[in-house]
């Protein structure tokens, strides 16, 4: 018992969202604290779930035609304030270096907030001709914001790492599809690989990217009730041609501006992965993202000691394919062991004692119910195959019930007001007036549009707020 005080979670969930989560990160394992505020270390445990994430986005970019490139962490201030509306968006996060040694500089170098502006010079270089498009590329990097005053592990971070793809398309009709093609490629990564739902949709123009013409998201509702923005898609337009003077020459010989996209998906995913599978005995992964999804712990008694272990190295033979850890500590009670793993967030738990093997069997113990299952050795692996599977699937089925339950459609300012009250998102038809928005956000202190809904259908239909003229259906709620 004394152990356990020791290693586990002493708040929980429902209590203290923000010290369960603080606690759940670093006895889990997945962080640790570095001197500078808002930069964290990623432990072997969390960069393993970046690195699959990583590895599902970087083969969907390549199947369609995504290239990866890397440009410089360092962007000179004049090309940083090239787009007047992008530096405006830009200008309270971004990081300066302004000497090296003893030597300042004659021009401010910016710590990459994003790299539209450093790519871009470039781009204008490479781009001559309709032959030359579209330009496709995606860098893997990190990014500086200094944007806040109270960062969060993984979901409001100072420094991050992220993908950032920047492309160009000679039609305005190329760029808008692969918007939506990015944006659709992202809502895969999370319902399959990260068995989250999303709220999908276009940003308000008030709370689009600096710079875009059209911002499109993917929205994910915490069990903390606030909402938080789980990826971006956005279409540039001819906003950063135009600054970076990117032209081409077309097939009619005329000289064009092209149309540029910019999309996005960043280790917040992880910070909303953790928030919404966890429990309160630690973390609850999906298989898919495990790096380990098996732990095999043999039930040691001495007298039966060699043989149990020598089943365990068989078993681990047996399941190779999901990667398994044999727990073979002799200084730990089972139970002990048992709780270490839940913490770390293994799927799956097999348990193997001197009368499982007297019975040809094992016990199985799923990590997001706890069920217990006992199984025939001979039969394990296609077992282990099965529950793996429905592990996957029924966090997402979880996932998406607490999302709905927690959709309030309003039609009135009340009903609004009383969705608001229990901590729910609204949803609702909206005008769509930037002063309507503003004044939302004035009266319920910082409640906020998260993204308009692509299947808006108005006819008729009038503003849950104001009551003007509806133009679309949007989703409100307190947010990241």
């Amino acid at each position: 018992m004394t152990e356990r005080q020791e290693i586990g979670l002493t708040i929980k969930k429902e209590q203290d969202f923000s010290e369960w989560y603080t606690q759940l990160l670093q006895k889990a394992e997945l962080i640790e604290y570095s001197g500078v505020s808002g930069c964290y270390i990623l432990r072997p445990q969390a960069y393993a779930i970046w690195e699959k994430i990583k590895h599902y986005l970087d083969t969907r970019f390549k199947a369609v035609g995504v290239k990866n490139a890397y440009f410089p962490l360092l962007i000179p201030e004049h090309l940083l304030t090239k787009e007047s509306e992008h530096i405006k968006g830009f200008s309270p996060e971004v990081a300066w270096v302004t000497q090296t040694g003893e030597t300042k500089l004659k021009e401010r170098l910016a710590i990459r907030p994003t790299s539209e502006t450093i790519m871009y010079e470039s781009y204008s270089k490479w781009i001559r001709s309709y032959k030359d498009l579209p330009l496709r590329l995606n860098q893997w990097c990190n990014i500086i914001r200094w944007e806040f005053k109270h960062p969060v592990p993984f979901l409001r971070s100072r420094e991050f790492l992220w993908q950032e793809g920047h492309t160009a398309f000679a039609t305005q009709q190329e760029a808008l599809k692969e918007a939506y093609q990015i944006l659709d490629i992202y809502e895969d990564c999370y319902k399959e690989l990260l068995a989250v739902p999303t709220l999908k949709g276009k940003k308000s123009d008030k709370e689009k990217f600096a710079g875009a013409d059209l911002s499109l998201s993917l929205e994910i509702f915490l069990p903390n009730k606030k909402a938080i923005q789980g990826c971006t898609s956005h279409h540039l337009g001819q906003n950063f041609s135009t600054a970076f003077d990117i032209k081409y020459i077309d097939k009619d010989k005329k000289k064009k501006y092209v149309h540029q996209n910019s999309w996005g998906f960043s280790t917040r995913t992880m910070g909303i992965l953790i928030a919404i599978h966890s429990d309160n005995k630690g973390l609850v992964l999906p298989p898919l993202l495990a790096e380990h999804k098996i732990v095999i712990v043999p039930i040691l008694f001495e007298e039966r000691k060699k043989e149990l272990l020598k089943q365990g190295k068989q078993l681990k033979k047996t399941l190779k394919a999901f990667n398994p850890v044999v727990d073979e500590r002799e200084d730990y009670r089972p139970g002990w062991k048992y709780n270490e793993w839940e913490l770390k967030g293994i799927p799956l738990r097999l348990e193997l004692g001197p009368k499982d093997i007297e019975k040809k069997q094992v016990v199985l113990v799923r990590r997001d119910t706890g069920k217990k299952e006992r199984v025939k050795i001979k039969d394990v692996k296609k077992k282990v195959e099965v529950l793996l599977k429905k592990i996957q699937k029924d966090l997402y089925t979880k996932a998406n019930k607490f999302l709905h339950d927690n959709i309030e459609n309003v039609k009135t300012w009340e009903q609004a007001q009383q969705a608001l009250k229990n901590k729910k998102i609204i949803f609702g038809s909206w005008c769509k007036d930037e002063n309507c928005e503003t004044t939302i956000k004035d009266k319920t202190n910082g409640v906020k549009s998260l993204n308009i809904s692509l299947d808006s259908k108005q006819k008729g239909k009038r503003c849950f707020h104001c009551q003007a003229v509806a133009k679309e259906e949007a989703y409100f709620s307190r947010s990241y």
